[in-house]
């Protein structure tokens, strides 16, 4: 499996969060794969401020704002069948994640991975139009969460 993680410099994320966060991601494109009967995907991921991922979202959504997570995909049109393993990347917001796991009084670590689950979906081709894909995403959603935490969910670190 192959994965970059970047992480821009003006952000501050613990070595130890970056580690958890490559085992996690690792374990959930592992996952993927299985669960498509593939042997591997190929992911980079990038931890963002604010002002990167507002960027992003204005140029390639026309949002004018920031957002938690974007995800774009390499296997999207006729070169993506070129690299089929090759998935593409998730965009997130540090800042924007830490808000919501305040709000949501969970970990930051927990709240980055259920992100990088949702971007690795989108990334597989699912998304959330209505009501119908909205529960099987987030079901996908919480299955990429249970194999991202391995033995920490079984009580182990």
């Amino acid at each position: 499996m192959s994965l970059d993680l970047l992480v821009d410099d003006a952000l501050v994320v613990p070595a130890i969060v970056r580690r958890r966060l490559r085992v996690e991601v690792a374990r959930m494109v592992r996952a993927a794969a299985r669960h498509d009967r593939r042997a591997d995907y190929e992911v980079a991921v990038r931890l963002v401020g604010d002002l990167a991922i507002h960027a992003l979202n204005r140029d390639y959504r026309h949002k004018n704002k920031p957002t938690d997570v974007l995800a774009f995909a390499q296997r999207e049109g006729s070169s993506g069948r070129l690299h089929p393993g090759v998935l593409g990347d998730i965009v997130i917001s540090i800042p924007t994640a830490r808000r919501q796991a305040r709000a949501a009084k969970c970990s930051l670590s927990d709240r980055v991975t259920e992100l990088l689950a949702h971007g690795l979906l989108h990334l597989l081709g699912h998304d959330h139009r209505n009501e119908g894909e909205l529960r099987r995403m987030r079901a996908r959603t919480d299955l990429l969460c249970v194999a991202a935490a391995g033995d920490r969910r079984r009580g182990r670190k």
